[in-house]
């Protein structure tokens, strides 16, 4: 199975840029997995949000291919790390494609984007920012492959 981490735009700020990469590395350890940043709407004010999520679910769709989607939406289904785990576990015995994440900017994800997903996924009924949102979410899909390996957390 293959891990697809999927967003607009880079991390910028370097500590949760430096976690990213910490739990990449880490979720690799389990199989094949990346994180690819496509291009962040730029130039726009929050007053133009439809123009913003537009541009970048252009970019996004790109790579939306033969993947079970999980989009991450304050409108999902909040999980516990156990959970996580067993619908990762189930996704991965059941099927070859590969597992998408997806995270919106700091807009979210355009709705069109949104009705692809096959689950939607909510991290905490909080609000996080888009950046910090990336980092846990990594360190959640780390610790249920953790789980699902049936290792004590951390490996």
């Amino acid at each position: 199975m293959e891990i697809v981490f999927l967003w607009p735009g880079k991390t910028r700020h370097q500590h949760f840029r430096a976690l990213q990469e910490e739990y990449l590395g880490k979720v690799s350890q389990f199989g094949r997995a990346r994180i690819i940043e496509t291009a962040e709407a730029r130039g726009l004010e929050e007053k133009w949000a439809e123009k913003i999520l537009e541009k970048e679910a252009e970019g996004l769709e790109k790579h939306l291919q033969d993947g079970y989607i999980i989009c991450l939406s304050d409108k999902g289904k909040e999980m516990t790390s156990e959970e996580l785990a067993r619908l990762i576990e189930a996704k991965a015995m059941i099927s070859s494609r590969k597992l998408i994440f997806l995270v919106g900017g700091f807009l979210g994800l355009a709705p069109r984007i949104m009705d692809k997903a096959n689950f939607q996924l909510s991290l905490s009924r909080m609000t996080f920012s888009h950046e910090l949102a990336r980092v846990v979410l990594l360190e959640q899909v780390y610790r249920a492959l953790n789980l699902i390996k049936g290792y004590s957390y951390p490996k």
